[in-house]
């Protein structure tokens, strides 16, 4: 039986413009009825999350900054935060590269320096809490930091991906975006998240379910015993996950409906 349903938001769950579909208000309520956990995992940051899904945030366990934060009823379940060092050595790396613009993910609080459009505009839509500041490094120390989100003006799978994981070595480079990457500690990914809330409340694989479009979700689709993919997902996800519907005609909708009819079915037998 399902007990947990992880959904990715951009490109899976949300529509093209970013909307978040009203309907899954009720369907949540309608998991926490029958004993389903429901995560969204995104690598928004947590005040973004909790707004977003405000109606029914004390229902959800939120996957925030693409795993680095999980939060659940106000509490921290879990924070994997990027070393100091590796913040400064990093800043620098992304800033020698053209067309890059970073900005740091705090636990409570995100942060850039460049106000060049689109970046910032993008930042600020979805960001919560985002502050524009002289120079990144003053908040080093300040605040644990989840991650640098990169911005890529050119595309990130031909430009960001191509050039930093070799520059950082020590560090996870992922793709989160069209134009966006994701440089974190190596152990912080949504699959490390899910490990993290199965055993928090004692979930087997095979009653977790997952669903995402890019590679940032990989970890988290392979650590659920059922995984989706929409059919607009990165192509690579496509050949190795059953695809359902795309974001846009409300694939996730149609098949967490279908879970909870199976639900429905297995209470009356």
């Amino acid at each position: 039986m399902i007990k947990f349903i992880a959904t990715d938001l951009d490109g899976t769950l949300l529509t093209n413009d970013k909307r978040l579909p009203a309907e899954i208000f009720g369907l949540i309520r309608a998991m926490s009825e029958r004993g389903i956990l429901f995560a969204p995992a995104s690598g928004r940051q947590y005040a973004n999350l909790k707004k977003l899904f405000a109606p029914v945030a004390d229902k959800v366990v939120f996957i925030a900054e693409n795993g680095a934060l999980v939060k659940y009823r106000g509490e921290t379940l879990h924070i994997s935060s990027v070393d100091d060092g590796d913040l400064r050595h990093a800043l620098a790396e992304i800033r020698a590269i053209p067309h890059l613009y970073p900005m740091l993910c705090g636990e409570t609080c995100a942060y850039l320096e460049d106000d060049v459009r689109p970046f910032f505009d993008y930042a600020m839509d979805a960001y919560t809490n985002c502050v524009k500041v002289d120079r990144l490094e003053e908040i080093i120390g300040r605040e644990r930091i989840c991650k640098i989100a990169v911005y890529d003006e050119i595309a990130a799978a031909e430009n960001c991906i191509q050039k930093l994981p070799s520059r950082l070595p020590a560090l996870r480079t992922a793709i989160s975006g069209f134009d966006w990457c994701d440089v974190s500690s190596p152990d912080s990914n949504k699959g490390a998240a899910i490990r993290v809330i199965r055993s928090r409340f004692g979930l087997k694989r095979e009653e977790c379910v997952a669903f995402g479009d890019h590679m940032n979700d990989f970890e988290m689709l392979v650590e659920c015993g059922t995984a989706y993919v929409p059919a607009n997902a990165y192509p690579p996800l496509k050949e190795q996950f059953p695809v359902i519907a795309a974001n846009e005609a409300g694939g996730v909708l149609v098949k967490i409906k279908e879970i909870l009819s199976q639900s429905e079915i297995g209470r009356s037998l």
